[in-house]
């Protein structure tokens, strides 16, 4: 393949073409099965668990199904149908036919399904894979102010706090982003996806050493169009189906982390590998959310990720017991409302050299939150609510959270439509909410 990064360099591995498009990688279709990088056997095994799992198929059907092109599967089916595998049901339209297993066929096929019960698109060679993220890599491009500016336009911070982000972004590094709960430390680090580029290639699996690991993940990836060249959507001939198309991934996992999650899994019912979630994030960005308050000892936790941190890469043993080396290239963010000086020592600390505080907002801040959340949610303009609520805050000795705004117009609207009228603001209200809010009142 051939795989154009920036414009730059091009680096010859038999598969990916470089077309006139923004992308630093591309999956150009495959021409012949040993494009494919997979056996005639895995291939026609495929085909057999697919016929098995929908029954009748025409062949260009079936070639959408698994992702391979109708010129690569069609002289596998003719074989398949001379041994007796397979059979001809009725024509298809464009010289095509409908195809059914025949008795022979359905049991080799049950054979296949026990060995691997994937059925879907073909898998990619794992070096095809790392090919792609290091192509894709979302430290390729600087982010520069504007990028970062435009990422966080919808949220509010503080001005200063993007010339942290900044920087820690570029590097590629990892860091802490800490501070008290309710300040958007979470939406920030979903903010920041936004300005590692724009959408990348995955494929739906892949495979090594007979080992099937499957990587995409509607939980985490969402699909995205294919883009246009000269005004013109490409056509579907001119990629590799086996490849999807996604916005760059945030995988985002709180207190339910465990260290499974981190290492391939395997079913050993189905012999199914699925993909861990650094895996699932790479090109993207991993997001450790309330960290301290997994299941498992955050020195535990923050050791698995000392030797990726350093080399970029990460070690996973698949069943056979093979062990294998995968890029490690995304943004790593651990988010925490305790002080990393508390959960760490200095060594890892060393390791995640930013170390981001997300405070309260000031006053002029919350003034303005207040306004733009009762636009949105159709109260007429009272700046006399931000007024209450700073005096309240002061009142009762307690800060303000940047999430207190949403959270307590939340509850006068509820309650302005328990009394079935328009959504209005007024000084006993708020209270009844803050009332209701806060339970130390």
């Amino acid at each position: 393949m051939s795989v154009s990064v920036h414009d730059t360099q091009a680096v010859d591995i038999g598969l990916l073409g470089s077309l006139l498009t923004d992308d630093t990688f591309w999956p150009a279709e495959t021409n012949s099965l040993p494009e494919t990088g997979l056996s005639d056997s895995y291939v026609e095994g495929l085909i057999l668990k697919t016929f098995l799992s929908v029954g009748t198929m025409s062949g260009r059907n079936l070639s959408e199904f698994i992702g391979l092109p109708f010129k690569v599967i069609d002289p596998i089916l003719d074989a398949m149908r001379t041994r007796k595998l397979i059979a001809h049901v009725r024509p298809a339209p464009f010289n095509d036919y409908y195809y059914s297993l025949t008795e022979m066929g359905q049991n080799r096929a049950q054979t296949q399904m026990k060995q691997c019960s994937y059925v879907g698109p073909a898998p990619v060679p794992l070096s095809d894979y790392v090919l792609s993220v290091e192509a894709q890599a979302a430290g390729l491009d600087p982010v520069t102010e504007r990028q970062l500016s435009k990422a966080m336009s919808q949220i509010s911070y503080q001005r200063e706090l993007l010339d942290c982000l900044g920087p820690a972004i570029n590097s590629n590094s990892g860091l802490f982003l800490f501070g008290e709960p309710g300040n958007g430390k979470t939406t920030i680090a979903r903010c920041l996806t936004e300005c590692l580029g724009q959408e990348i290639w995955i494929p739906h699996a892949i495979l090594d050493d007979g080992n099937l690991i499957k990587l995409q993940d509607d939980a985490f990836h969402r699909s995205a169009p294919v883009p246009e060249t000269n005004g013109k959507i490409l056509k579907a001939q001119e990629w590799d189906r086996r490849w999807l198309r996604i916005q760059r991934p945030t995988v985002m996992v709180g207190g339910e982390l465990i260290m499974d999650n981190l290492e391939v899994r395997h079913d050993p019912r189905s012999n199914i590998c699925e993909a861990p979630l650094q895996m699932k994030s790479n090109c993207g960005c991993l997001l450790i959310d309330d960290f301290g308050r997994q299941r498992i000892a955050p020195e535990e936790l923050l050791n698995r990720w000392i030797v990726p941190l350093e080399n970029r890469c990460d070690f996973l043993t698949l069943p056979t017991g093979k062990k294998i080396q995968i890029p490690f290239e995304q943004l790593l963010i651990f988010s925490t409302n305790l002080d990393p000086n508390d959960l760490v020592d200095e060594a890892f600390l060393r390791r995640v050299p930013y170390k981001i505080f997300v405070g309260d907002p000031d006053a002029n801040e919350y003034r303005e939150l207040m306004k733009n959340v009762m636009r949105q949610m159709g109260f007429a303009d009272t700046p006399e609510a931000a007024e209450y609520m700073l005096a309240f805050y002061q009142k009762t000795d307690r800060s303000p959270r940047r999430c207190h705004p949403r959270d307590l117009l939340k509850q006068v609207e509820a309650f302005c439509r328990y009394r079935q009228q328009p959504p209005s603001m007024r000084p006993d209200y708020l209270e009844r909410a803050c009332r209701s809010y806060f339970s130390d009142l």
